[in-house]
């Protein structure tokens, strides 16, 4: 029996979907990060009950962190984009948060821009709000122990390849530094779409659309470069057709960086047979029915792509690229030691 919602749905569902590839599909993953760092920030006193807790979302994160902070007796304000659709705006203003979105955008840098600025105008106005900065604040890694030691229940022995979406770098990147943390061999994949400067991306862009959620026009601290092994930059086009697929053949509803996810994920065992094959699928496809899902019709067959691998950035190109990252670090930023404990603010 859970005493709330947000622990009952932030476990997730491995479900096999090939040989030695299984998906971890949530119904909203980021409720582990958002559970674990306001716990973490009232266990240490940064704020209290009843304290008001803001940030910017495109929607997934908006969603978790009004869940902990119904959880925990915490006022939530959130900045959204117009990824926030209707259904997920009233449930958030049900849940006690309040709602405000920026002026539509499919300019990705725009959009978080915009985003970032409110925030700093709300902030001026009321300095009792504490902002959460999932952009930024290594806090945000600790709640994801838990689905690393999931992980190592679900593939407990041998080599391990984990992909998904970079996003904020605390899902793929704190799940497999805890895993390799255990001492597990892992290599992480992780997923970006074009017009993202996380991983050097932002001369590029995608002619159709951004995937919310998994790419950055603005810095996000902290995203942790070196532990990345390879990357892949998806478009919209093959990151909806690989939705459709995974929904077709195998039942699960996801969004779109599950689909991108799950394209690069296939890519990469087809190379690597000697490891199996996590991905991670972050939500439901619910968001994405319009946008998505109801052009399934337009979908490409999986085996119709392919990605073009490159050896520099310069060489990235639409619609698919992919690159051997070999943990390096950016040059977009440096990082403290990983918190495995308590976390750099």
């Amino acid at each position: 029996m859970h005493d709330h919602l947000a622990e009952a749905i932030k476990d997730p569902d491995p479900i096999r979907v090939g040989d030695d590839l299984i998906c971890l599909r949530f119904e909203t993953m980021k409720v582990y990060s958002a559970l674990g760092a306001v716990r973490h920030l009232l266990e240490t006193g940064r704020v209290r009950r009843g304290d008001t807790l803001i940030d910017s979302s495109s929607g997934i994160y908006a969603h978790a962190l009004a869940l902990a902070c119904h959880r925990y007796g915490m006022n939530c304000h959130i900045v959204g984009s117009t990824t926030v659709d209707r259904t997920l705006k009233i449930q958030l203003e049900i849940l006690g948060a309040t709602v405000e979105q920026v002026p539509s955008s499919n300019n990705l840098q725009l959009d978080q821009n915009l985003r970032v600025r409110r925030i700093g105008e709300i902030l001026r106005d009321n300095p009792t709000y504490h902002w959460m900065q999932q952009y930024h604040d290594d806090i945000h890694y600790l709640g994801y122990r838990a689905v690393a030691d999931l992980v190592a229940e679900v593939v407990p022995d041998g080599p391990l390849c984990l992909v998904g979406g970079v996003g904020t770098g605390a899902s793929t990147g704190a799940i497999a530094a805890y895993l390799r943390e255990r001492g597990r061999d892992v290599n992480l994949v992780g997923v970006q779409p074009f017009g993202s400067i996380t991983f050097g991306a932002g001369h590029t862009q995608d002619p159709d659309m951004i995937i919310a959620g998994i790419g950055s026009s603005i810095e996000f601290r902290n995203v942790r470069h070196e532990l990345y092994d390879r990357l892949h930059w998806v478009s919209f086009d093959y990151a909806m057709s690989a939705a459709v697929d995974l929904l077709r053949t195998s039942g699960v509803f996801a969004g779109l960086s599950a689909g991108a996810a799950y394209l690069s994920a296939l890519w990469e065992h087809g190379c690597d047979r000697g490891r199996k094959h996590v991905f991670l699928a972050a939500d439901t496809g619910t968001r994405y029915v319009e946008s998505a899902f109801a052009r399934h019709a337009e979908a490409r067959p999986m085996a119709s792509m392919r990605p073009l691998e490159i050896d520099s950035l310069d060489e990235l190109s639409v619609p698919w690229s992919a690159m051997s990252w070999d943990r390096r670090e950016s040059g977009l930023a440096r990082h403290e030691e990983f918190p495995s404990a308590t976390p750099s603010h």
